[in-house]
């Protein structure tokens, strides 16, 4: 067994049978001075430290007056491509770009997407995220979206972070495909979702509805044979323009709308109106300078259950900070860092059919708790740019700690 004591606030965010709305995302569950037991890989006990029943032979960490929380649930990234940063951020030149992505990730091998990409897990244990949400999408062809697939099966069987995966062969139409776009979509739809199915390799499949890309009869098309495989629906929704993303999630009943920095009103009350949940991505906003952010506050207003998430990809949101997130959450759209935490993790893990395993620290939950080194968890937001997790679990093994044992 496990005990971690000595926490100077447990965010627990316990209670609930669903995602956070309105009030209750500032409700953390805190306790001070509390404690954690674990065994195996799930909670047994949490609460005060006084009231905690410690066994005679227990591991014992001392969180030394830290701030201990679920671990952040990221829930919508890229995280497996071959191109370097420097290539797919020079998108002025033409040499850059999604569709330079896609050469070199065909180019690469399976073994070397997934040590590429196991790097990558690792900055997100190193900025406290226990669960990632992972695309495939960078490669376009059936063999290679297949190939990606199975780099972020592997991520999660091999133990290196919890992945959820999405298939997103609609991502962008490849560049031999740019004269016959409806052949693009009817191989997704017709020859890469039944294969992508077949092999189990993808809980949920998602669209890039913008008319530059897909249009919503486009993605209706992916979308309604994805549901009919019995794969949950995700969608890219009015990132550049009111493209009628979010209506189109509203009508077929999506999980998720991402993005909805262009939404307009009625859009956002479809969304409302049938609980598909907004996964809001500042850091994409901010890696653009588009200056255009999601109405985080009137959907918290509105009764909506927020969820907040990096968008990490290599070029237009290349960072894998979940703080970084809240800190923008926080400073450009209005929500309290309360708020916040509760869309990285609570709501976040309800977006992904997870709420009752993940997301809170609970009696019976599995064991993916952070100790971050800080009193207070209002500093996760305002100090923007700074690495605070310490010690991370997943499963109550612990799978990341900083050298340093001198809190602060």
């Amino acid at each position: 067994m496990l005990a971690i004591v000595g926490c100077s606030q447990l965010i627990t965010l316990r209670g609930g049978a669903g995602p956070r709305t309105g009030p209750a995302m500032r409700e953390l569950g805190i306790v001070e001075n509390g404690a954690v037991l674990i065994e195996g890989d799930a909670i047994v006990e949490a609460g005060p430290a006084a009231a905690l029943r410690i066994p005679p032979v227990c591991e014992v960490i001392d969180a030394q007056g830290r701030v201990v929380m679920p671990g952040f649930i990221d829930a919508h990234t890229h995280p497996v491509f071959a191109t370097p940063r420097g290539a797919e951020m020079d998108v002025a030149s033409g040499r850059g770009g999604i569709p330079s992505t896609v050469r070199r990730t065909r180019a690469a091998t399976e073994e070397q997407l997934f040590q590429s990409a196991k790097l990558r897990a690792a900055r997100f244990l190193r900025c406290g995220t226990t669960t990632i949400e992972a695309k495939s999408g960078f490669g376009l062809t059936l063999a290679d979206e297949l190939k990606l697939l199975r780099v972020i099966r592997r991520l999660d069987r091999d133990g290196v972070i919890r992945t959820v995966p999405t298939f997103l062969g609609a991502y962008l139409v490849p560049e031999e495909y740019r004269a016959r776009r409806s052949d693009y979509v009817d191989l997704v739809s017709r020859e890469m979702l039944p294969k992508v199915a077949a092999e189990r390799l993808a809980e949920y499949c998602d669209v890039f509805c913008e008319p530059e890309v897909f249009s919503v009869a486009e993605c209706r098309q992916v979308l309604d044979k994805a549901r009919f495989l019995g794969l949950g629906l995700r969608i890219h929704a009015d990132q550049f323009s009111d493209s009628n993303g979010a209506a189109l999630a509203a009508e077929l009943g999506a999980a998720t709308a991402d993005h909805l920095e262009c939404t307009d009103a009625a859009g956002l009350a479809g969304l409302h109106d049938t609980g598909v949940q907004p996964v809001l991505l500042p850091a994409s906003v901010y890696a653009l300078n588009s200056g255009v952010y999601a109405d985080a506050r009137a959907m918290v207003d509105d009764g909506m259950g927020v969820v907040l998430a990096t968008g990490f990809n290599p070029g237009s949101s290349p960072t894998p900070s979940m703080t970084m997130v809240l800190s923008l959450a926080a400073t450009q759209m209005n929500m309290t860092i309360a708020e916040g935490i509760t869309a990285a993790t609570v709501n976040a893990a309800h977006s992904l059919g997870r709420g009752d395993r993940i997301g809170s620290i609970e009696a019976g939950k599995l064991a993916d708790i952070v100790i971050h080194d800080c009193r207070d968890y209002r500093e996760l937001g305002y100090c923007f740019g700074v690495e605070h997790a310490w010690r991370v679990f997943i499963g109550g093994r612990q799978v990341f700690s900083r050298d340093s044992s001198t809190p602060f």
